[in-house]
């Protein structure tokens, strides 16, 4: 099978991708041992460092295990990276359902499991942020790299809370996201403002053990936020129709507006 021409990509790009594609159709099922790379080498038609260095991408990108002496092995048919990609191009709705499904579990189980140094870490970051809300109890101009900062570490501490490995892996790289998008979405107008007695009210439901408590307050303190995403994109559909007979009527702001608040100030 000749490749096509790779045009800007490198030869190993273009080796990763079909290889990657191959995987994903289920050219070989998971478990099963791929063939070797001179064998890879003469079906792609390209030399065997390339395919060599395709391998190791895929290897460390976890779709592939090599064992030496053995050979290498199919672990999944989906690239992770690509997963990962894939929620981070999601619809702002949907990022933020995610989101409330994860805290949302991640509290329900940290009610049953968590440990005094649990609520110390969580206390702990909740005061630390403190230091960056102005008069108001609003967070401070200026300050809003560092207030989400901390913003995160309260809630990464709170699915921590729940002991358990997956979840805390999974809530750890989608918490860059959520980072990202809370800095955003403090400098937008149409979102709720934050309600500091929110955070302490979700420890507090932890605290006492009662797992759907725990859960409730976890959904509430998110519940606003979520309000106001659904509200920003139902009015973007009714309008849609209008802007698109007199797009000169939808200024910049208005259609940056939604994306800039995939997760709330919470």
């Amino acid at each position: 099978m000749a490749l096509r021409a790779a045009g800007r990509q490198s030869l190993v790009d273009t080796v990763v991708g079909e290889l990657r594609a191959q995987l994903t159709a289920g050219e070989w099922a998971v478990g099963e041992r791929i063939p070797t790379e001179h064998a890879l080498a003469e079906q792609l038609q390209v030399g065997r460092n390339t395919v060599r260095e395709a391998v190791r991408v895929l290897v460390h990108s976890g779709m592939l295990r090599s064992r030496q002496g053995e050979g290498t092995f199919v672990v999944a048919t989906a690239d992770p990276g690509e997963i990962v990609r894939g929620v981070q191009r999601a619809d702002v709705r949907d990022v933020l359902e995610l989101r409330i499904a994860l805290e949302a579990e991640g509290a329900r189980l940290a009610a049953l499991r968590h440990q005094p140094s649990d609520l110390e870490r969580m206390r702990a970051a909740l005061a630390a942020q403190a230091a960056f809300r102005d008069s108001r109890g609003q967070p401070a101009d200026g300050q809003y790299e560092l207030y989400a900062e901390h913003d995160i570490e309260f809630h990464v501490a709170v699915v921590d809370a729940a002991h358990n490995a997956a979840l805390s892996a999974t809530y750890a790289w989608f918490s860059s996201s959520v980072r990202d998008a809370l800095v955003a979405s403090l400098h937008d107008r149409h979102m709720p403002r934050i309600h500091e007695t929110d955070h302490h009210d979700l420890v507090d439901a932890i605290a006492t053990g009662d797992s759907e408590v725990a859960e409730r307050a976890a959904r509430e303190l998110l519940a606003k936020p979520k309000q106001a995403v659904d509200t920003l994109l139902g009015a973007e559909s009714v309008s849609a129709p209008e802007r698109a007979s007199a797009p000169e009527r939808a200024s910049a702001p208005e259609r940056a507006s939604a994306p800039e608040c995939a997760s709330a100030p919470e």
